[in-house]
């Protein structure tokens, strides 16, 4: 029975297109209760004082809840830095400052939101500010003002590699190019804005049903911050309006459980409901880290890269969420899926006071991508070598030896993903190398050009981290298995994993899919699948899945039934940077992608448009061929956002683009006017039925190959985006 590897409709389409699917801010109880949030608006600030009687007084008012109702007032993902809610009154040390707009002060709870936003005007707060550090470069100053006091520094994290001799290997190069890139802040836009609801269920425990991306981690926050057992929080995902990783982190999973905690210690046994406006999701959770890479590479005559010199910067924002994992990221791929013997680079990530920097599609690897890519295409330009052909030369194989010092892991296949993508634009092998297509026809002030990159990114957790992935599987029936409950904790973000869960039990188990269902994403019926990020939910679940109904089969043929198993599937271990040399073995394993972009620009305007993108993506095995497909639109649509349109503008600790009014995301009238998507097999022998992560894999190189097809189409490069109109007319010299 064949089901992998078929486009079959997603389960769950007809209830997203007819809207019977509910998402956390649909779900409504009898006597629920509305919670508003006071946002700090103050970048740096030591609150002094809460005063919150005139708004407790208001008729509707149930209660306020500040820093001193939060038994454990910290959070964070790897480092606890955060305070739930910023005031005076809790242990931890300087938990009443705020450092950044979006730190939240106190929370309200009342008969209607209306009475809650009120109430919230009402609340009185006496600040004394503090200093601002609006960028990296501020906060690295001998005599900037420490963020976090108790770390001692404001640098959050920092790495390096050292291979080979970088200064003796340039000395033998024919080439060097250098180069100073900028990537930006980015939001994630994602549908729905944060929103839950919190009350006790009927064994008491305190349950939160909001939008996640790991409901075991969300788990483990909330318990910590309450200071309860573990077993007395549940969470559970419903229908996930969109993530991209800006749900990895917290935004009101705790105020929600605190808040029924402490109402029902004062007898109030009510659910309570919040949802944030787009404007307090702009600035209430995490984006995209803006960078800076500096960048200087060299080469031989006949195309061989002997060194490569990398410092990053990377703006970290006011608290650590997942930086040092991002940072971790982009130190390895400004480097590219390249063999370079001679390697240099020094990262550091830096707190300030704007929006805290987290995980966001691609993770480090848009940025790396950003200046490797286009160190590769202007070495090709000063070598007047092809781009393919100079990459070809360099790409990583099977056997090759990462900068980290250890050989990449098995299935590397970066040359077809990028042999595929160059020929289906218009490249040529011939018997001297590859031969670039005959330039694009421009008119008058409509130019326009083409240009390539290429990148790959890690499957799964990175660098030591411990990755893991549960499941349940149980089989029901007498003579043959008439029904199959899959357990899951695997969180669907929009991306269709939930009916690749199915597709792949379906097939483990040989039975039709009707026959498979699936309870996902509930703490209390799920083991912890870790997390929808890091291109990993397809490969982690579908192993757990395998090995589940691979024990369960067994106990059916002995006769065991029902059969019911647990299997926990774990992956190869990683580990971290060495702290001198940064001899690792940092990841799992990779998957691998290239893009070619056509596109125009009008040189009086300064409008781009995208004609055509050409993404080739090696999936490993595509579990349901349209729903990659559909990945692959989807992200490079987002990647052209992001490096044409999205210009988020933070001034002096405060957003200047906080409303989809100012911050333009593209509509369908900005989309690329084609994208053809390649889709590659080539199994990896460590995913299920061969399978690699590919949702984040088109977002990588897609900003650099938009960059150099400006380049082709005008012979200027730009060293950073978006490619707003201003930004190109500029680069044109036109003003």
């Amino acid at each position: 029975m064949e089901i992998i590897g078929e486009s079959i409709p997603r389960h769950d389409v007809k209830d997203k297109t007819t809207g019977a699917a509910l998402y956390p801010g649909d779900f409504n109880l009898p006597g629920q209760l509305y919670m508003k949030v006071l946002f700090s608006e103050r970048p740096h600030a030591i609150v002094k004082s809460i005063d919150t009687s005139a708004a407790e007084a208001m008729t509707g008012v149930v209660a306020i809840f500040t820093a001193r109702d939060v038994p454990v007032n910290e959070y964070g993902l790897g480092t606890p830095d955060q305070p739930v809610l910023c005031g005076p009154g809790s242990k931890k040390p300087y938990a009443d400052r705020v450092r950044f707009i979006g730190d939240q002060v106190a929370v309200i709870v009342a008969e209607t939101e209306k009475i809650a936003e009120a109430a919230r005007e009402l609340i009185k707060v006496e600040y004394e500010d503090l200093p601002v550090l609006n960028s990296p470069e501020e906060a690295l100053a001998e005599d900037a003002i420490l963020l976090q006091p108790e770390y001692g520094t404001n640098v959050v994290k920092s790495f390096r590699i050292r291979r080979g001799d970088v200064d003796a290997a340039f000395a033998q190069c024919d080439v060097i190019v250098e180069g100073e890139y900028y990537t930006p802040t980015q939001e994630h836009a994602f549908l729905q804005p944060e929103a839950g609801i919190s009350y006790l269920d009927e064994e008491g425990r305190i349950t939160v049903v909001v939008a996640g991306q790991w409901t075991h981690e969300d788990q483990e926050q909330i318990a910590h911050s309450l200071d309860v057992p573990l077993d007395k929080i549940r969470v559970i995902y419903p229908a996930i309006g969109g993530a991209f990783g800006g749900r990895e982190d917290m935004s009101v999973q705790i105020i929600l459980a605190l808040a029924v905690m402490r109402l029902h210690e004062r007898g109030i046994d009510r659910p309570v409901k919040i949802i944030w406006t787009r404007e307090e999701s702009m600035i209430g959770h995490s984006k995209r880290h803006a960078y800076k890479l500096t960048g200087k590479w060299g080469a031989t005559r006949d195309g061989k890269i002997l060194a490569a010199q990398v410092d990053i910067i990377a703006d970290a924002g006011a608290y650590v969420y997942t930086t040092p994992k991002v940072l971790g990221n982009a130190t390895l791929m400004c480097i590219g899926p390249y063999e370079v013997p001679n390697v240099k680079v020094d990262s550091m990530a830096v707190y300030t006071n704007n929006l805290p920097g987290g995980a966001f599609r691609g993770f480090g690897g848009p940025q790396g991508a950003f200046e490797g890519e286009l160190q590769i295409t202007k070495l090709a330009e000063a070598l007047g070598m092809d781009p393919v052909e100079l990459r070809m030369r360099n790409l990583i194989e099977d056997g090759s030896i990462l900068p980290t010092q250890s050989v990449v892991p098995e299935s590397v296949t970066i040359k077809p993903v990028v042999a595929a993508c160059a020929e289906r634009s218009g490249w040529q092998k011939t018997e001297t190398g590859w031969q670039t297509p005959a330039p694009m026809k421009s008119e008058g002030h409509i130019k326009r050009g083409r240009g390539i990159a290429c990148g790959f990114k890690n499957v799964g957790f990175s660098f030591g981290g411990k990755e893991s992935s549960h499941a349940i599987m149980e089989l029901f029936g007498a003579e043959e298995i008439e029904r199959v409950v899959l357990h899951h904790a695997g969180a669907d973000v929009g991306q269709g994993a939930h009916s690749a869960f199915r597709q792949m039990a379906a097939e483990a188990l040989n039975v039709p899919l009707e026959k498979v269902e699936l309870i996902a994403s509930d703490t209390s019926l799920t083991g912890n699948s870790g997390s929808a990020s890091a291109s990993r939910m397809t490969f982690m679940a579908g192993n757990s899945i395998g090995g589940a109904a691979e024990a369960a089969l067994e106990k059916w043929h002995n006769e065991e039934r029902p059969a019911v198993v647990e299997y926990t599937y774990h992956a190869r271990s990683t580990s971290p940077y060495d702290p001198e040399t940064g001899e690792c073995d940092p990841n799992i394993t990779y998957g691998y992608v290239a893009e070619t972009v056509e596109l125009e620009v009008d040189t009086e305007t300064g409008e781009i448009k995208l004609l055509k993108v050409y993404c080739a993506n090696d999936v490993g095995k595509a579990i349901n061929p349209m729903q990659v497909v559909g990945q692959i639109e989807g992200c490079v649509v987002q990647a052209a956002g992001y490096a044409i349109m999205e210009n988020f503008v933070q001034k002096d600790g405060r957003v200047l683009t906080n409303m989809l009014s100012n911050y333009l995301i593209p509509t369908v009238l900005d989309v690329p006017e084609e994208v053809e998507s390649i889709v590659l097999e080539l199994a990896d022998p460590q995913g299920p039925y061969g399978a690699r992560g590919m949702g984040e894999m088109p977002f990588i190189p897609l900003a650099p190959a938009i960059v150099s097809a400006l380049h082709d189409a005008t012979g200027v490069w730009f060293n950073r985006f978006p490619l707003t109109p201003e930004r190109v007319l500029r680069g044109l010299g036109k003003f």
